[in-house]
């Protein structure tokens, strides 16, 4: 596969996920952490330090909008819900494992 190919195909896939994950309200980020150690933060952390890498000026909040597909503030208020007990213990618990 040559290289433009992989790429095109990465960032079809990239869109997809967060495409995903819009749909996807229901999933919590604490889930997603639980699950697999990164979630829509993660990625919006990421693309950031892409963008910025590559010279693009883009800010935090703009890159989240970008993975929310809204402002995070509107998203945690329509869709967040407060993590249970378990949920943060299973966090924390992965977290000490960690290290």
């Amino acid at each position: 596969m040559d290289q433009q190919t992989r790429i095109e195909i990465e960032a079809e896939t990239f869109r997809k996920l967060i495409d995903h994950l819009q749909l996807r309200t229901d999933v919590q980020n604490i889930d997603l952490m639980n699950l697999s150690g990164f979630c829509r933060n993660c990625l919006s952390k990421w693309y950031l330090a892409s963008a910025e890498a590559r010279g693009v000026e883009l800010s935090d909040a703009q890159a989240r909008e970008t993975v929310y597909g809204m402002p995070y503030s509107e998203w945690k208020a329509r869709y967040q819900k407060p993590a249970a007990e378990e949920q943060l213990k299973a966090f924390a618990d992965q977290v000490s494992g960690q290290e």
